[in-house]
């Protein structure tokens, strides 16, 4: 991806941050996915005050994309934004669900307050995947 289309994936996180549901953590997360079709679908993470219930940006993204139908593998990127002095990475549950519907080389944007951009991968983020039921 070009510069310009990162930092435009990135402003979709951003700007879908501000529906975050969180009042127990008040830790605000949007994400923003850009399929193969160019298509953009954004998530925030929505709180319950029964954690484990709660869901974060990442899935909500992924999850409206298959729910739109588009299948596995079909994600060309995401970009996660969130309030953070760090670059905010994903949760584990979060990087399991990218493995599952994301291919090994599919760029994952990390932002910070500062506006810088990391760039990383699925496999980087998981580099000894559970990618089958074969074992």
């Amino acid at each position: 991806m070009e510069n310009s289309e990162i930092k435009k994936l990135i402003e979709e996180a951003h700007k879908v941050k501000e529906h975050s549901y969180s009042p127990y953590s008040h830790f605000r997360v949007g994400a923003a996915i850009k399929m193969d079709d160019d298509q953009v679908f954004t998530g925030a993470n929505i709180e319950n005050v029964s954690f484990g219930a709660t869901n974060c940006a990442e899935r909500s993204a992924i999850f409206t994309a298959l729910s739109a139908g588009y299948k596995p593998k079909s994600i060309n990127a995401i970009a996660v934004a969130g309030d953070t002095k760090d670059f905010l990475p994903p949760c584990s549950i979060c990087r399991q669900v990218m493995v599952e519907f994301c291919d090994p080389e599919t760029p994952v944007y990390l932002t910070r307050e500062d506006e810088s951009i990391l760039t990383t991968s699925v496999r980087e983020l998981v580099p000894f995947a559970f990618e089958t039921m074969d074992m």
